[in-house]
């Protein structure tokens, strides 16, 4: 048993003496045999017509324009349904602009399968949405379940505890790492018993969130490394005299499409034995042979201690969950109060995401098609790109704006990313690649984007970043 195992030991323990261990007890809704309903899926070899729908979209006039003309909105926009004087007045020549998503978070275009919106059907007509509370009252059933059971062995983790966000997941992790902080603190003036987070600098806020709750309880001392800067890390490490250490980072930075360094993470895990918290929210089902993510990929899985994740991205669904030990969900199950004190997520989004991990790990032409799409966007415009994620710097916020405006007209869907994002004259194009994409939908992505910036001399990520806490 590692030291973490008995610090967790020691915290449950100490739950159970004050009896405020709490449990999941599923409300019981009868499933199909698993066996044959993963057998019963609609699988398909090639993309079909209906994947289209993740990557085209539209836009009513009335937005196209405003957004044209960067004319805040809160989402009322009129379209020609809405009045008709408008259109009499030609203000709304094109009742909508069709364009094709290169902004979403669908990596392998699931959120438009069959198989996806037959699983969420099937239970809305059966069940509706099923019980409404948080999971530790009554929002936990059977479907629930299966989901855990299905992500765990994804992850190569002992257990599973979905959460209603993959913001919430982090955010119930972090505060209950520093719960085992406070409990063998003397007091919140000595915390060398307490914890010590390590943070990469670029960070998702939600980790960062979470950090600056966790520090709320005291006895916890956090540290910002370098973004990806093991040498920075490593010297923290040595210098912290604190036993509990956690280091936490994303696996795939989702400003700049780079990678959180593993394997280097994974050699100073073993010389250090701090707990590695990894956040895969944007390399789950699309990294790693069989979709397990950053950690697969670079085959560190069994280094990672806690892998935090999404159902929002490459799943195509909604929610957040975290892989871990069993031990460690029923700590986070009983103090972790984003989880607690969250409704659960509606049963027919549980059973669409289920359908969409299998679906995922059958339909392994998605995963070659993404990549197939990074390869192509790489050698089009010679740019190297290492993941699905592609980060555009053009500079100021002006010049981010306006080469959205032209990518807009182009009839692409780009957002300029800016302050408080990204730093000021770090301002950005960012795209996304889906499995949904196709070679022609590149070229003609890279020939616009070559009208507005030059591809070349435009940087594709920074690593230098600073401190977000």
């Amino acid at each position: 048993m590692s030291c973490w195992d008995e610090w967790v030991e020691e915290a449950l323990s100490r739950l159970e003496s004050m009896k405020i261990l709490r449990s999941l007890r599923p409300i019981h809704y009868p499933l199909e045999n698993k066996p044959k309903t993963d057998n019963a899926l609609l699988v398909f070899d090639e993309m079909r017509q209906w994947d289209r729908a993740s990557v085209e979209i539209q836009i009513a006039e009335s937005t196209f324009q405003r957004w044209l003309k960067d004319v805040p909105s809160s989402g009322d926009d009129l379209t020609c349904e809405d009045t008709d004087s408008e259109c009499e007045l030609g203000l709304c020549p094109e009742r909508f602009r069709k364009l094709l998503l290169f902004s979403g978070n669908d990596y392998l275009g699931l959120s438009s399968h069959p198989a996806v919106a037959n699983a969420a059907t099937k239970v809305v007509q059966d069940h509706g949405m099923g019980p409404r509370g948080s999971a530790l009252i009554c929002g936990y059933t059977t479907y629930h379940r299966q989901l855990e059971s299905c992500l765990a062995e994804s992850k190569n983790k002992e257990d599973c505890l979905l959460c209603p966000t993959g913001f919430s997941a982090n955010m119930a992790f972090m505060t209950v790492a520093g719960y085992v902080g406070s409990l063998s603190a003397v007091n919140e003036t000595d915390c060398q018993d307490g914890v010590a987070i390590f943070s990469d600098a670029l960070n998702h806020a939600s980790i960062i969130d979470g950090i600056r709750l966790a520090e709320r309880q005291g006895c916890v001392q956090v540290f910002i490394y370098r973004h990806c800067d093991m040498n920075h890390l490593n010297g923290l490490l040595l210098n912290c005299s604190m036993k509990k250490k956690v280091v936490v980072t994303d696996s795939l930075f989702s400003m700049d499409g780079d990678y959180a360094p593993m394997v280097q993470l994974s050699k100073l895990r073993k010389k250090h034995g701090f707990l590695l918290v990894v956040d895969d929210a944007h390399g789950t089902l699309v990294c790693g042979k069989n979709g397990g993510g950053v950690p697969e990929e670079f085959g560190c899985a069994n280094d990672v201690d806690i892998c935090i994740g999404t159902l929002s991205k490459a799943v195509g669904c909604h929610g957040g969950f975290i892989a871990c030990s069993k031990r460690w969900k029923q700590l986070i199950q009983s103090r972790g109060r984003a989880f607690i004190f969250s409704t659960s997520t509606p049963v027919p989004i549980i059973a669409a995401a289920h359908a969409a991990v299998v679906v995922a790990k059958k339909e392994t032409w998605r995963r070659k098609a993404i990549w197939n799409r990074v390869q192509e966007f790489r050698t089009l415009t010679g740019i190297p790109i290492t993941s699905h994620i592609i980060s555009l710097v053009v500079g100021s916020e002006e010049q981010a704006l306006k080469a959205s405006r032209h990518m807009l007209k182009c009839g692409f869907h780009i957002t300029a990313i800016r302050p408080p994002t990204v730093p000021p004259n770090l301002c950005r194009l960012r795209i996304t690649l889906s499995a949904a994409h196709t070679k022609s939908d590149i070229r003609k992505l890279t020939f616009a984007l070559s009208q507005c910036i030059s591809l070349r001399e435009s940087g594709y990520f920074y690593t230098n970043g600073t401190p977000k806490l």
